[in-house]
């Protein structure tokens, strides 16, 4: 039993899942150059910036 309400959910969290994978990149490339927090920092910003990419791609603005 599918509704068109619940599209718009799936693809919300397509999108959102974009930080929690630049952080875990981040810090991933934060541990082999030694420096965690610009890697969490980094990581974060690319995260914000997949998701708004994603979200303009599937025209969630």
């Amino acid at each position: 039993m599918s509704t068109q309400s619940e599209q718009p959910k799936k693809q919300k969290g397509v999108s959102g899942l974009a930080i929690p994978a630049g952080l875990f990149i981040g810090m991933g490339v934060g541990f082999l150059v030694d420096n965690i927090t610009a890697g969490l920092f980094i990581g974060l910003g690319g995260g914000f910036l997949v998701m708004l990419i994603v979200r303009a791609k599937l025209g969630e603005w």
